[in-house]
């Protein structure tokens, strides 16, 4: 199953897909391929998967099902840096499934296609990680058998090697059928088309060709009918004008027409490597030691981070419904009122670093008031953080004295905090610029750097400023509190890079102990909200709401107010500047029994604040009105009493509005 979920894009679940495949919310479709179907995936802890279910049918064929079986067994040998891994698998279900990790990013195909080939030291990158990634299926007897662009994502962290779904392992089991041949034309060895010979050479011949195509964009034996391809193969020489004339030689040689004169993939990625550390004092300090080649990889990958589009799902279980998912979404809608963290910079004379200012996400009354538009600036000394060292405050010195990640908690640090503040980015638009090299380390102050670029110095740019320094702290929160709690760091320093001047560190905080970080149940005072305010909504409660229901009065209110919401949506095209009419596609209704609680929620991206404003006061008296309606009609049998109002964003869903529906008279207009 090639190229699914390699863009992130979430396509409607189909009629008759499950709502849930053994542990994983299933929200939706990346993509199908000849075994099956590839679900997006959510786990309990809030982590993306892509769920792969083969198709009913063929779950029926015996040759098929064994087949699927062994895939989950390879799979479950390989690991490896660049390598998705299998996280899960149920190979003697009904219909058998497996689950991996969902990684952002463009194929290397569609990466070529839409900005041309790879070039400088993110090519010889691409070249040893690819290289390494085949070195570790080789090493534990498997054979991939369809390495191809189609099934190499590039992520924000660098290449990944996906889908062994015909791979088999090198002491020659297999479960394909006899004399079908397995892979792709163009990247299928010539002793697997005279023979049907697999084998690891034949994965490096189709490295070779996987290495040409990023350096050149064109196949090295060209394209046309099958049959000319594999002449090509077997007797042609490979086109390999235009691959930097020192991976030249290593790309010829694992073309070679007989296995026995390739390299192994483990050779190959050791030539890789030295060319690597050639070019990476082109593009890192030179003082800049790297113990392994993961780090010198990480250190010069320059891809875009590209477009990961947010899945419509509730954020991340990891982060809490006020934290994470908050500050990203914020971008999109411009930071909205009533339940949202704002965060805004405080700044004293002649000081260029900031703090967060107090938040304020007070949920509104039971007649569902509006929340404050924005939290009040009051950066107090108080709130200025102390240095994590002796030599003085951050500063372009010591950001320059810091390091690139080293070690499995630094790089899934860095991975983590790109893959975040790349979604921000795509949120806000131009104006702010990272990239893979940006984020850096400082073991000894206990810091982790992020520099950054803006297209102008306009006041503008520093709302984008507040939201990635929020996003930053959330981020480091999550994955070093919870994840690598044995790491060092405690203080995230942004640095800015302006064009023609001298680095500038413009925000500075602690992250371990900055609780406006994971909360946003803050007044203006810094003080917990009203302890009277016991209940408010969150991505839990609307992931059970999301779960169709098979209840009449539940089915009934939902749609009367679901008709109600789109009807007066689209009433308001005008107001809300929207372009098109909305229907039950970009807006839905459903029920949390757990917490008797009725959720209506947008997919409509294309609002600004104070047009989410607008939508969401309308839904919270629609919603509140069809509830007291029901709980008039159907009396105490009407277990549902309270109602909120979420909007898409970043990285989850953003609650609005909220509050208690007793009678008509208590809802807003």
């Amino acid at each position: 199953m090639s190229e699914t979920g390699s863009s992130g894009r979430v396509q409607p679940a189909h009629a008759g897909d499950p709502s849930r495949i053994g542990p994983y919310r299933i929200i939706g479709r990346l993509g199908a391929g000849g075994m099956g179907t590839v679900h997006a995936g959510v786990a309990p802890d809030g982590t993306r998967v892509a769920v792969k279910v083969i198709h009913p049918a063929q779950a029926q064929e015996p040759e098929f099902r064994a087949r699927f079986r062994r895939e989950v067994e390879l799979s479950s040998r390989v690991a490896g840096p660049y390598l998705i891994p299998l996280l899960r698998a149920d190979a003697n279900a009904a219909t058998p499934w497996l689950a991996t990790a969902y990684v952002p990013g463009p194929t290397l195909n569609q990466q070529v296609l839409a900005h041309g080939p790879l070039t400088g030291a993110s090519l010889y990158a691409f070249a040893t990680a690819t290289a390494q990634a085949l070195a570790a299926v080789h090493a534990v007897g498997v054979v991939h058998r369809d390495v191809k662009p189609q099934n190499v994502i590039l992520t924000p962290a660098g290449p990944h090697v996906l889908d062994f779904g015909i791979a088999h392992a090198a002491d020659g089991t297999s479960v394909t059928r006899t004399g079908v041949m397995t892979g792709t034309p163009g990247w299928i060895s010539p002793e697997q088309y005279r023979t049907g010979a697999t084998g690891p050479a034949g994965d490096v011949f189709a490295w070779g060709a996987l290495v040409a195509y990023a350096a050149t964009g064109r196949t090295p034996f060209g394209t046309g009918a099958p049959d000319v391809v594999a002449f090509r193969v077997m007797s042609g020489d490979p086109d390999l004008d235009g691959v930097p004339a020192p991976l030249r030689e290593i790309v010829r040689r694992a073309l070679a027409k007989e296995p026995e004169s390739r390299p192994s993939a483990a050779d190959a990625a050791e030539d890789c490597v030295e060319l690597l550390a050639s070019q990476v004092t082109q593009v890192v300090r030179a003082e800049t030691l790297f113990t392994r080649a993961e780090d010198i990889v990480t250190a010069v990958w320059d891809i875009p981070t590209g477009n990961d589009p947010v899945w419509p799902v509730p954020a991340s279980g990891r982060r809490r419904p006020w934290a994470g998912m908050v500050v990203v979404a914020a971008a999109v809608i411009g930071g909205l009122a009533g339940g949202v963290v704002a965060l805004t910079p405080g700044r004293t004379e002649g000081d260029k670093h900031r703090t967060p200012a107090t938040v304020s996400a007070l949920p509104s009354s039971s007649t569902a008031g509006p929340g404050p538009s924005a939290a009040s600036a009051k950066a107090s000394t108080a709130e200025r953080r102390k240095q994590t060292a002796s030599d003085g405050p951050a500063g372009a010195a010591s950001w320059a004295a810091a390091r690139t990640a080293q070690g499995e908690g630094e790089h899934d640090v860095a991975r983590a905090v790109l893959h975040d503040q790349g979604v921000l980015v795509q949120e806000l638009g131009d104006g702010i610029d990272f990239s893979p090299k940006t984020v850096r380390f400082r073991a000894s102050r206990r810091e982790v750097y992020l520099s950054y670029r803006l297209s102008s110095d306009e006041q503008g740019t520093m709302y984008a400023e507040t939201q990635v320094a929020g996003l930053m702290c959330r981020t480091l929160r999550d994955v070093v509190l919870r994840l690598h709690p044995d790491l060092p760091y405690r203080t995230y320093v942004l640095v800015k890079e302006p064009t023609g001047r001298d680095p500038q560190v413009t925000w500075y905080d602690d992250f371990r102990t900055d609780a406006r970080c994971t909360s946003a149940a803050d007044d203006d005072t810094g003080q917990a909200a009203d302890a009277g305010q016991d209940w408010q909504p969150d991505d839990q409660g609307l992931g059970q709401a999301m779960i169709p229901s098979t209840d009449g009065d539940e089915i009934r209110v939902a749609d009367r107010a679901a008709r109600k919401i789109i009807e007066r949506t689209n009433g308001m095209r005008t107001t809300l500047g929207t372009d098109r009419l909305l229907g039950n596609k970009e807006l839905k209704v459903g029920f949390d029994p757990g917490n008797s609680t009725m959720y209506v929620w947008s997919d409509y991206v294309a609002w600004n604040q104070k047009q989410v404003e607008t939508w969401a006061a309308m839904t919270a008296g629609e919603a509140c009105r069809a509830l007291a309606k029901q709980k008039g009609s159907a009396g105490e049998t009407w277990p549902y009493s309270r109602y909120a109002v979420a909007e898409i964003g970043g990285s989850g869903y953003l609650m609005i509005r909220w509050g208690t529906a007793e009678t008509s008279a208590d809802c807003p207009a």
